[in-house]
């Protein structure tokens, strides 16, 4: 009875305030949605229209942005249309399906060495266009095995931690050739050069050009051809002594229509009526034509 009675008398304001309560225990309150809540497909769709420096600063934003910048869709927008040739001539055709789309960008962006490290190629990551060098250990000189004339040096200043020096020689010649998948578009080939020879002394770059003479009396004659039939050709002096430099010996086009592109191209100075020397020949570099009002080059 005295229970009923407590029941009875029971004040309705407290009643009132009790029910509130055990209302917001029960029903925690809605949160708002955030990015977090987006599908990764969703998100993925629009990483692919970002550049991949964006697509990396955004993965680090929660688990959906991550997962969603793995998507393959996703980096094969960043990828040369002829990857797969790509990946086979440089990294092997094993990794083609070991590897995910952002791997296989992350690893094309690399300087991959290939046949036996005379060559490497990469992708530059602003514009997709496929980039190669050729060592000078990768190239036929005339004259490369006569100690007389030419000299291969260790060095840091190439990518390939060795050049090619010519103490002096009467018929100067330097020719190459391979065998590439470029993408479609148009390219430039360089040959990287210096006059002296680059040494270092109490931490100090040097330059010794006590040999370099001879290239001011006639050109240097640069040549390219390709297996459907074009043909460039320039000519200049060499100059500038103590610096890299890159002289541009012609363009070429790829049209796409052929898996692969055969390449020829020579540097010569064949005038025997006099003496040269004192050249470094660092590589030969190949660059989409986009790519060159950024080099230094004659």
């Amino acid at each position: 009875m005295g229970a009923n009675l407590s029941l009875t008398f029971t004040d309705p304001n407290t009643c009132s305030l009790v029910g509130s309560l055990c209302l917001q225990i029960s029903s925690p309150p809605a949160t708002k949605p955030s990015l977090g809540d987006l599908p990764e497909g969703c998100v993925a769709l629009i990483l692919e229209y970002l550049n991949p420096q964006e697509i990396c600063k955004l993965a680090r934003l929660n688990r959906a942005f991550r997962g969603a910048s793995w998507a393959d869709f996703v980096w094969e927008s960043k990828l040369p249309v002829n990857y797969e040739d790509l990946i086979g001539r440089v990294l092997g055709d094993d990794l083609k399906d070991k590897l995910c789309k952002r791997e296989i960008y992350t690893r094309l962006c690399r300087a991959n060495a290939f046949d036996d490290g005379t060559k490497k190629a990469w992708l530059d990551k602003r514009t997709r266009g496929v980039c190669l060098s050729i060592a000078s250990k990768g190239l036929a000189i005339t004259g490369i095995d006569d100690r007389r004339y030419w000299n291969h040096i260790p060095t840091e200043e190439s990518r390939f931690n060795s050049v090619a020096y010519l103490q002096q020689i009467w018929w100067f010649e330097v020719d190459g050739q391979f065998e590439f998948p470029f993408p479609a578009g148009t390219y430039s080939l360089f040959f990287r050069l210096q006059l002296g020879r680059a040494a270092k002394r109490f931490g100090r770059r040097i330059c010794n050009t006590e040999h370099v003479h001879g290239w001011e009396i006639k050109p240097v004659q640069f040549q390219i051809w390709t297996s459907d039939g074009q043909h460039a050709s320039s000519q200049c002096f060499l100059n500038d002594p103590g610096k890299w430099n890159l002289y541009h010996a012609g363009d070429f086009v790829v049209d796409g229509s052929n898996t692969s592109t055969k390449l020829k191209f020579s540097m010569t100075q064949i005038d025997c009526t006099h003496t040269k020397g004192g050249l470094c020949l660092d590589s030969v570099l190949v660059y989409p034509c986009k790519l060159r009002e950024g080099l230094k080059h004659f």
